[in-house]
């Protein structure tokens, strides 16, 4: 038996389930003796019972009878439906002799004056697949090809096409009709239909066609062009050696006025030449798309494309002369677009075009400066410094530009570009000793104007390592005590606020409360002397307002930054009184800031461990141990370069890992591609382009390669939801396709009862929505079908499936019958890609999220770092922590994870593991894992799937 799911179906009609069903006497009724409305709803009605599987061969007679001649133009785009999907044969496969009435009245319709009806009328005979019911249409049909409205026209040739795809026999001259009618057409939609047609059946008369005209492609319509663009990729897809003959079609078709044109015969272009001129047309051709564009999302596609173009290392030369047409698409406003033009920019960039981007990107900077603040200027402002930290470190020559401009930064109330600035200025100061001056030249004079504690806190320890001069050192303890204010700190705060400050004693007063002093006197409150307060905070220097504040951590930097310059300052002094008085008013300020911590006058008190580290500075400038001295003086300088030696090896074996991958690698054994036998993963650069794109568009991007072969990676997703013995089997195949759940249900009837109305009811848990419910179905005894159920996922969180399957017996007076699914859950790692920050973002984040889930570490694992990459397989992350960092044997081992789902969502996570002391071989790591997420779901989700895979199974 034939059920409904197998019939060809072109139009979706969605079912009310709510109303009774109509018995088929009822509808007879209102179609023979009905009103127009009443016979309207009954074919309707008719429809929905035919799409659930009934099959009313009763009515047929009725319908042509009474329906048939009826001239509402809404009836008669119902029939078209109802023709479409009522059973058109008896059960041996021949024709129902009832259809040639209708066939006739379709003849009649293909010669009826309104253009709608005929044009209408030929779109449903590209449905029919019987060729007994179009050959008598056949004349009719080709009489369209020559009718004065372009609709039916343009429907004809569809028509045409299809028929001659379908049963060639009944129109074997269709390719020489269709060519003579495309050379005498004039409109657009038309001559696009007729020549895709040729394209497909028979390409020469195609190229014949282009031959004549192709020096008119550009007046054409861009429907007309994109299907040209498509047969010229076809042909010299096919057949290389006609690249020359149609290579400057393609080339004119990159000066067409439509963009998406435009976008096919660029991405053409690329596919049949790698030449550099080509290449260069087309790149400028995406770069132009990418500027005039106004949607995102066409500009990052487009985007990508160019990106893709550069991995290509034949092309990457080409592109790097192309470097200052692509900067101009940070005019775009869009961050995302912004950053992907930055880093394929940096990509780009060598020792000739270098100083030409410096000053775009310099211009860049300043346009952040004129701007409005806006929540993306200031990571706009971020991503320049970093790009204009990589061109200086990898080309030193500009770091002399770039520094006096970035140094402006740091007096700004946005912290990420100022610490990025620090970052790149720390780097510089190492690494070029001809920029010192320059440096602590500059720093010097922005330092009073520094808003952020983080900053400053920065600032002070550069400053701190690299004033090397007497100079310099005076000048950097003039400026700690003019941002410090006078000292004694807690004797001058106590003054003024017993008001005992005389320099602000002159205040206007107007007519306000009166009070009695102390004294007995009267005074007058004024509305101004509420505000002193406020106003003496605001006037507070910088660094006291910090310590004020409770920040005591800025103390002890402080302390270290005046001890390493104490030593320094004794070392280039000889003058014993110039030291002297050095060393106190060092120890005077570290003296005082413990004092303030105590005092209570700070918002916080001071903690121990700062109370400690400005101590031991105390001790080691009261004492000056040649030791100490080495430590402070020379060994946190190298700790700093062992630092940045580190992060410039990891940084170069990433870029030594993507010229590996970029080595065009072909062997003369190497196997043969079949489409057929590939794995999506597997697709070659040699596959047609348009059939791999129409693959991915259907199929979806596979998120990771397939190490297994098609069969085995479905079999591995089928999921059964029923027992074997029920008297209806289920099982799913679940296709998760980014943001869709296709459910494939295989349903079989296992009664030797026929099964009416057996619907798949499903209901979701999570943020899991099911888009549409699916249709009942009828199914014969020991018979089976498939249903499909999308639903669209909207975070990353677990997710269940459940329901079941409802089901009446025919001739049964019971209830319906229920089967009972088994649940479905929806794997968190289908949505989650390994990716990458930087140790500011992670802690950033790290301090941000509020979510955190603490998952004890039970394993059967022994190694400490065999389990570190069991959970990075396992949770689809990527380990921050630097290789180095973790290497080595010390029976404990803490690294920081990352990953970011499909949604954008972020997943930080913490391993702290151990090895405990003492132990066996065979004894088990311990510890724990902490994930922090934006949302409860995601760190939730996550803890569950680290719990279910920890222990490792034993036959791997």
């Amino acid at each position: 038996m034939t059920t409904a799911s197998e019939q060809p179906c072109y139009t979706l009609i969605n079912i009310s389930m709510d109303s009774e069903p109509p018995n088929e006497m009822q509808l007879k009724n209102d179609i023979e003796n009905g009103d127009t409305p009443a016979r309207r709803e009954a074919l309707k009605k008719l429809i929905y019972l035919i799409l659930n599987g009934e099959k009313m061969p009763g009515l047929l007679i009725s319908v042509i009878r009474y329906l048939l001649p009826v001239k509402d133009h809404t009836i008669k785009k119902l029939l078209l439906i109802f023709w479409e999907i009522v059973p058109k044969t008896h059960p041996d496969g021949k024709l129902l002799s009832e259809m040639i009435l209708v066939c006739d009245n379709y003849r009649r319709d293909l010669q009826h004056p309104n253009e709608f009806i005929r044009g209408s009328t030929l779109r449903f005979l590209c449905k029919l697949k019987q060729a007994e019911l179009l050959e008598p249409l056949m004349p009719s049909i080709r009489g369209c090809l020559e009718h004065r409205h372009s609709y039916v026209r343009r429907n004809a040739v569809l028509a045409i096409f299809t028929i001659y795809k379908n049963f060639d026999f009944l129109i074997p001259d269709a390719p020489e009709l269709i060519h003579n009618f495309l050379e005498s057409e004039g409109d657009a939609s038309c001559k696009r239909n007729a020549f895709m047609m040729l394209i497909h059946v028979d390409q020469e008369r195609a190229l014949e066609y282009l031959s004549t005209c192709i020096d008119q492609i550009n007046t054409f319509n861009d429907i007309l062009q994109l299907v040209i663009v498509e047969l010229v990729y076809k042909v010299c897809h096919t057949n290389p050696s006609e690249r020359g003959r149609f290579i400057r079609c393609i080339y004119n078709l990159l000066q067409s006025s439509s963009a998406a044109v435009r976008y096919e015969a660029a991405g053409t272009l690329i596919t049949l030449s790698s030449a550099p001129t080509a290449v260069k047309a087309a790149a400028s051709c995406y770069i132009d798309l990418i500027i005039k564009e106004s949607d995102n999302n066409v500009k990052l596609i487009v985007l990508d494309r160019l990106i893709a173009l550069r991995e290509d290392p034949r092309h990457e030369k080409v592109l790097q002369e192309l470097l200052m047409d692509i900067l101009r698409v940070l005019a775009a406003p869009d961050l995302e677009v912004r950053r992907k033009t930055l880093e394929l920019a940096l990509d780009l960039v060598t020792s000739r075009n270098v100083g030409e981007m410096v000053l775009v990107l310099k211009k860049e900077v300043s346009k952040t400066e004129s701007v409005t603040e806006h929540e993306d200027t200031g990571k706009y402002r971020q991503l320049l410094v970093r790009t204009l930290h990589s061109c200086s470190v990898k080309f030193p020559d500009v770091a002399a530009q770039v520094i006096p401009l970035l140094m402006e930064f740091l007096s700004d109330t946005n912290e990420l570009a100022a610490a990025d600035v620090l970052v790149f200025v720390r780097e510089a100061i190492q690494r070029f000793e001809q920029l010192k001056p320059l440096i602590v030249t500059k720093l010097l004079e922005v330092f009073p104007s520094i808003k952020a504690m983080e900053i400053h806190r920065a600032a002070l320890w550069i400053l701190g390592e690299y004033c090397t001069t007497a100079e310099d050192i005076q000048s950097l303890m003039n400026e700690i005590r003019n941002s410090l204010g006078e000292i004694p700190i807690v004797e001058d705060e106590m003054k003024k606020a017993a008001g005992e400050d005389t320099e602000e004693e002159s205040v206007s007063v107007t007519a306000g409360q009166r009070l009695v002093t102390e004294m007995g006197t009267y005074a007058t409150q004024s509305a101004l002397s509420t505000k002193a307060s406020k106003k003496a905070e605001e006037s507070r220097p910088p660094l006291r307002g910090f310590l004020m504040d409770g920040d005591f951590f800025l103390g002890s930097c402080l302390s270290t930054v005046l001890t390493k310059l104490a030593l320094r300052y004794i070392d280039l002094k000889k003058d014993a009184t110039r030291q002297n008085t050095f060393l106190a008013e060092s120890m005077l300020i570290m003296s005082t800031i413990l004092h303030l911590g105590r005092s209570g006058l700070a918002k916080k008190n001071i903690n121990n461990d700062d109370v400690d580290r400005i101590s031991m500075c105390l001790k080691v400038l009261a004492e000056r141990h040649p030791v100490m001295s080495e430590i402070f003086g020379e060994k946190c300088r190298a700790s700093l370069q062992a630092m940045l030696s580190a992060k410039q090896e990891e940084t170069k074996n990433a870029k030594q890992d993507g010229a590996d991958k970029k080595v065009i690698k072909v062997q003369a054994d190497d196997p043969i591609n079949f489409m057929q036998l590939l794995a999506k993963a597997d697709s070659g650069n040699t596959e047609d382009q348009l059939t791999l794109s129409l693959t991915l568009a259907t199929m979806g991007t596979p998120g990771k390669k397939d190490t297994t072969s098609l069969t085995q990676s479905k079999l591995s997703k089928v999921t059964q939801l029923t027992g074997f013995s029920d008297p209806v089997y289920a099982e799913a195949y679940v296709n998760i396709n980014q943001y869709d759940i296709v459910l494939d249900v295989l349903v079989v009837n296992q009664t030797s009862d026929t099964l009416q109305n057996c619907s798949l009811e499903l209901a979701t848990l999570g943020d899991l929505k099911l888009v549409e419910k699916p249709q009942p179905m009828t199914l014969a005894a020991h018979d089976f079908c498939n249903i499909k159920a999308n639903i669209k996922v909207a975070s990353t969180e677990n997710g269940i499936i459940f329901g079941n399957i409802v089901y009446d017996v025919t001739g049964a007076m019971s209830d319906r019958n229920v089967v009972v699914l088994n649940d479905i859950h929806i794997d968190i790692m289908d949505y989650i890609v390994p990716a990458t920050c930087t140790d500011t973002e992670f802690r950033a984040m790290w301090a941000e999220f509020e979510w955190e889930n603490k998952v004890t570490v039970n394993t059967n694992i022994h190694d400490l770092r065999e389990y570190l990459q069991h959970l990075l397989k396992c949770t689809n992350m990527r380990c921050l922590t630097p290789e180095k960092a973790i290497s080595g044997e010390c029976g404990f081992l803490a690294a920081n994870l990352y990953a970011r789902s499909i949604f954008g969502e972020d997943a930080l996570a913490n391993v702290s593991i151990e090895v405990p002391a003492g132990a066996s071989a065979q004894t088990p790591v311990c510890g724990h894992v902490r994930i922090r997420a934006k949302s409860q779901g995601m760190a939730l989700s996550l803890g569950d799937k680290i719990n279910l895979s920890q222990k490792k199974d034993q036959a791997q």
